[in-house]
Order: structure tokens, then sequence, then C-alpha cells
């Protein structure tokens, strides 16, 4: 599904108009495909979507063009109408974000055998069921400049201390001395919030290996937070 909804500016860093963004959603993941209103204040707004399948069934490119009105600059002002904007190169993102999220189903599916899925039906196994339905991200081994890349590539996880992608036993990163860690910040985005899960109740699964045991006498260190 695809949607336009605006994204709020920085009222301090911003130029004070809300940026009209297209987004795409499967209702579990969602991504921000980018902006579509340039520079104007936009109000409301539609979406036009064109086949590229003719009658004679002559394959002709598919077309996306976002409608919007321009905000009005004060109740006495008219608005300056309607505005299209063909939106050739957010098209050809959503179709790679699509086929994104297909290949990271395919990849995370095989993360459970099906056998093993089968034999243990217990809600406290993770593999008991589809392990896609519902996944709304997943942190694997993208690592780059402090930032844990979402496979499904929407909220983004930050990490600190000293992290290194980890190969062995499974992919994901590895954190090693005091402090080293990552948030995942799908519940502190202002205005623009993706995942409102968030503030509800909502299941995270992690596969977590322990280096060394603490030393007897040590205090003890948390793995997970808030």
């Amino acid at each position: 599904m695809l949607v336009t909804l605006p994204v709020y500016s920085n009222k301090e860093e911003g130029n004070g108009k809300d940026e009209l963004h297209l987004w795409l959603t499967d209702n579990t993941h969602i991504v921000d495909i980018g902006p579509v209103s340039g520079d104007d204040d936009a109000a409301a707004s539609s979406l036009l979507y064109k086949s590229g399948e003719n009658g004679d069934n002559a394959k002709k490119k598919d077309e996306l063009i976002a409608l919007y009105e321009k905000k009005k600059g004060d109740e006495e002002t008219p608005s300056p109408g309607m505005v299209s904007v063909l939106l050739k190169k957010e098209l050809e993102r959503v179709k790679k974000v699509l086929t994104t999220w297909k290949k990271v189903d395919e990849r995370v599916s095989k993360l459970c055998p099906t056998s093993s899925a089968e034999q243990d039906k217990s809600t406290a196994n993770a593999c008991a069921d589809k392990i896609t339905d519902g996944l709304v991200g997943f942190l694997s081994g993208n690592l780059s400049d402090g930032k844990w890349s979402d496979e499904y590539l929407g909220v983004n996880a930050t990490v600190k201390g000293d992290a290194t992608v980890a190969t062995e036993p499974v992919d994901g990163v590895k954190f090693t001395g005091r402090g080293a860690g990552a948030e995942w910040p799908v519940g502190s985005q202002g205005e623009n919030q993706l995942y409102h899960f968030a503030n509800y109740n909502f299941t995270l699964v992690a596969t977590v290996f322990i280096g060394s045991e603490p030393e007897e006498g040590g205090n003890p260190i948390p793995l997970m937070g808030c």
C-alpha cells in the first residue's frame, strides 16, 4: 500500500513547512520512500497509479503520480491550486523495497527449520509459528558508522561502545567491554512515529551468545534494558 503523509519539520532547524512524503507499507513494515512536495507546503493529497498494461497487452512503463494542494498563506488568500508530480524514481525504489522485503522474508524463514517448528508448538518457542508473521524488523550483520541497519529498511539501531560485525555462529554484532550495546529507537521518533506498537505491547526476540562468564563478586550486567 502506498500513501502520502506529512513529515513535520523541525521547528528550530527546518523551514517551518511540512514536507509531503511517499510511504510504502504492507501493514507490518513501513518505509519512507522520500519527499514528493519539494519546497511546497502541501495540504490535501492523492496518488494516481497507471499500470503499464494496455488493451493490446503491449508492455508500457508504470506511472505513479502525486497530486497535492498547496497550503493557503492565510484565510483570505486563495489556494494556489493543485500540483502534479510524476514519481518515476520513487516508483523504482518502491519496487526495489518490495524485492528486498521478499528476500529478507526468505532469509529469516530459514532461521527456523520446518521440522523443529512442527515438533515444538510451545508459545515460548520463536519457531512455533511462521516466524515472519508480524515481524517488523530484523537486525543482522549490517553495521556501519555506528548504525545497525534494519534489513527491512525500517528503523535502524544505534550502537555504542566497541561493536564489530560477527559472522559465527550466526550473523550479528559482537559487543565487547562495559557499556557496549545497541538501542533500537522505535518509540522515540517524535511526531514522525513509524511504529505505534512501541507504545503498547510487543515481543522482542534476540539470540545472545555470552563470550565468558562474569567473575565472582562482580556486579550484575543487564543484557537488555529500557
